[in-house]
């Protein structure tokens, strides 16, 4: 039973995510939940799909209004979650967008954040918006109204839309640019990199030739931007500087050219980027200085590198900190030495022609008020010279009953999807140091709990071990990682088993994977303790604020026992009321998860709508004069963890014989009460502090210890030379437990 237990809890991993209630791209399903007049006024039915991918006539009557698509069906629409967008488009027969409609997504950042109207109201500058002259090249594609806080996300959403209709219309099947059925040319000659030209250059024939792009951007031309975009505040705003100072020095390559991957890398970092390169993908080396940096917020915003695109042919990506390595130099003779040097690998769902040109787009932002930016974007346009292509004859056209050949692109993406890992396997390999920074982090607690004997006999000591590592917990791990686990990851499984299980997702979040297995370990050792008393990042940000509540002198409430008792319950009534719930709909089960703050106070930092923020201050209030209120009474996630906790094998926390009766200084003590004052520990609400511990070995507060040590001192002062002068007798035995051996003193201590 322990063993089933045990491999259940081990798979909470995935749980940061909810269920996807529908397959990505089941354009249909999405239909059958809306009407056709919210993108079509007066549009009263859907016809039936048409093409691949498929996108479905709306009609008025018999009169086609236009059509409506799933914008993840034709362009990249992946965000932090790592999965896409998916937001319904209506388009008119000649390419003017006329509706929008978000229908499916996992962004952590709308689901417990940003209102999800205010996203939408963001692309609202799309409608009415006429595509074709964008697909033809004759506009540029207009920009996306940023909102503070989720600017990938509405930018992902936003290029999704553009890029799909761009494909769309220049497919033929709308917009009238390329009529459907229309015969195209094939090419005259087909171009390909050549894998022969592959020499030694140095940086100023790379930069010459056009192997290496450069864009330069003072602050002057930044400021001149901003104030012909219209934008007044932002033209109000100048960056500081003067205007010749460089803002920007950015420079581009394709590297996995070889001459000019083995000029910039040299030949062992060359080479061990074409061991890591799967087939069809590409790298392009992006290298920067000046006050601006391309990089932008990655690392502290979920891994996406949001400053910087890349656009082919209508479709467009962005980097992930997993697609990411870091250069220190440029190994090019004559290289400049630059601030940043990123080498990014395309991603395997974008296909990247390296002999056709592209675009990298860096996005410029300038802040134009406490919560509102104004963005720019700059184009790098890169071709790849022709000294580093072949060119050859296309194949012959295949027999007339042939199964037509993929396109070269298509050809390519098949190739490296056939040899694709596992995606949870290149995460974990993405996010190699902070799985091993949480592995350490694991050891050293264990080390901790098994040594616990060792560390609680220096209070001093072990005080300075408890808060560092709940510091370490709530700024790396909450923070920074967001590795938080929630009740709705408890949630989520359980729906996961009755709907369909894949390890595939559970194992799609590392952190969150570990801590749930290091959690379920736990519970077969200690209890709920290990979690919910050192890696709660929520549990350890109440206990740091109390601890420097009690250092400023406010005073703390002590619950009497009575209503401690009656209160504890409530957490267990409401994980169950959640769990309830879920069976009916974990959509709405986790809407009612919010009673737990972690969302608003550590994934989001409280950077939240203010009753969220309001609640979780509240809590974080209360606890400053009842210590770990939360925790003790309204955590259904502590409910949930204290039930199979109950199957623990170990019993670790010692305790005299003399606790509870007649002594009652650790029940006294005990931060979050769990101590019966008839001197049994409640390992339900055990929170595994160990203060209790720190008190069984100190002979100044023990009632217990303090008479084992005046008996000591007793023994000592009869057994000294002074005493034995005087002809004074010693004590023999203690207990009726005669001693070892003469002038030893008694055995004192041991527990009952």
């Amino acid at each position: 039973m322990a063993a089933m237990i045990l491999a259940v809890l081990i798979a909470l991993c995935t749980l940061a995510a909810p269920w996807p209630a529908h397959a990505v791209g089941d354009l249909a399903n999405y239909l059958s939940k809306i009407t056709p007049s919210e993108f079509f006024p007066g549009a009263d039915r859907f016809g039936a799909p048409q093409g691949e991918p498929p996108i479905v006539p709306v009609y008025r009557g018999d009169q086609l209004q236009g059509h409506v698509y799933l914008n993840s069906d034709f362009a990249n629409a992946v965000g932090y979650s790592g999965k896409p967008i998916n937001i319904l488009v209506g388009i008119a027969p000649k390419g003017v967008i006329t509706g929008l409609k978000l229908v499916d997504h996992k962004e952590p950042i709308v689901l417990i954040g940003i209102p999800e109207p205010r996203i939408i109201a963001a692309l609202n500058g799309l409608l009415g918006k006429d595509m074709t002259p964008i697909a033809q090249g004759a506009e540029h594609a207009p920009q996306a109204d940023i909102i503070s806080g989720a600017t990938v996300t509405v930018l992902v959403m936003h290029d999704s839309i553009v890029r799909a209709a761009m494909r769309l219309i220049r497919s033929g099947r709308i917009g009238g640019s390329n009529p459907a059925g229309a015969v195209t040319t094939p090419p005259s000659v087909v171009k390909t990199v050549d894998p022969d030209k592959s020499e030694i250059r140095d940086w100023t024939s790379l930069l010459g030739d056009g192997s290496v792009r450069r864009l330069h951007l003072s602050i002057g031309d930044v400021n001149d931007a901003f104030a012909k975009s219209g934008n007044t505040v932002a033209a109000q705003n100048p960056e500081p500087g003067n205007s010749d100072d460089t803002f920007i020095d950015l420079y581009v390559a394709l590297a996995s050219v070889p001459s000019i991957g083995r000029s910039l890398l040299g030949e062992e970092g060359y080479q061990r980027l074409k061991d890591r390169l799967q087939p069809g993908q590409q790298a392009i080396l992006v290298a920067g200085d000046g006050v601006y940096s391309f990089k932008g917020s990655a690392y502290v915003r979920g891994g996406i590198f949001d400053r910087i695109e890349v656009l082919q042919d209508g479709a467009s990506t962005r980097f992930r900190d997993k697609n990411h390595m870091r250069l220190g130099a440029l190994e090019a003779n004559g290289a400049p030495a630059l601030r940043e040097i990123g080498l990014f690998v395309t991603p395997s769902e974008f296909t990247l022609d390296p002999a056709e040109p592209w675009q990298l787009q860096l996005l410029v932002q300038r802040t134009t008020g406490s919560h509102d930016k104004a963005f720019l974007s700059f184009d790098v346009n890169y071709t790849l010279p022709d000294a580093y292509l072949k060119r050859q004859a296309p194949l012959a056209p295949p027999a007339a009953n042939a199964p037509a050949p993929l396109p070269a692109t298509s050809r390519a993406q098949q190739s490296a999807e056939d040899a694709e890992e596992p995606l949870w396997m290149r995460i974990w390999r993405s996010q190699t140091v902070s799985v091993g920074i949480t592995a350490l982090a694991l050891a050293v607690l264990t080390g901790i709990f098994f040594f616990q004997n060792v560390l609680v006999r220096r209070p001093l000591l072990f005080t300075w071990v408890r808060r560092s590592y709940l510091l370490f917990v709530l700024v790396w791990l909450g923070w920074y990682a967001n590795a938080q686990l929630s009740v709705v990851n408890i949630l989520t499984f359980t729906n996961a088993l009755l709907s369909g299980f894949h390890w595939e997702f559970f194992l799609a979040a590392p952190l969150i994977f570990i801590l749930w297995a290091a959690t379920a370990a736990g519970l077969l050792f200690w209890g709920r303790g290990p979690f919910c008393g050192w890696l709660c990042p929520f549990g350890a940000l109440q206990e740091l604020t109390n601890t420097a509540a009690k250092w400023l002198k406010v005073p703390q409430i002590t619950v009497p026992w009575g209503l401690h008792e009656r209160l504890w319950p409530i957490k267990y009534i409401i994980f169950l009321g959640l769990f309830g719930l879920s069976l009916y709909s974990v959509a709405l089960a986790e809407q009612f998860a919010e009673v737990e703050p972690f969302k608003t106070a550590i994934i989001l930092k409280f950077a939240r709508s203010w009753p969220f923020v309001l609640y979780a201050a509240a809590l974080l209030g209360i606890g400053l004069f009842i210590e770990r209120f939360f925790c003790r009474y309204l955590c259904p996630l502590g409910a949930a963890l204290a039930i199979p906790g109950r199957i623990r094998t170990f019993e670790w926390l010692r305790r005299w014989k003399e606790c509870g009766s007649p002594c009652q200084r650790c029940a006294k003590e005990c931060p979050v009460q769990s101590i019966h004052p008839e001197g049994h520990i409640n390992v339900n609400e055990c929170i595994y502090c160990m203060h209790c511990q720190e008190l069984y070995y100190d002979d100044q507060r023990c009632p217990h210890m303090i008479q084992v040590r005046l008996k000591r001192e007793k023994f000592e002062a009869m057994s000294s030379p002074s005493m034995r002068k005087s002809g004074q007798k010693t004590l023999v035995t203690h207990a009726g437990r005669p001693l070892t051996a003469p002038g030893q003193p008694p055995d004192l201590t041991r527990p009952s």
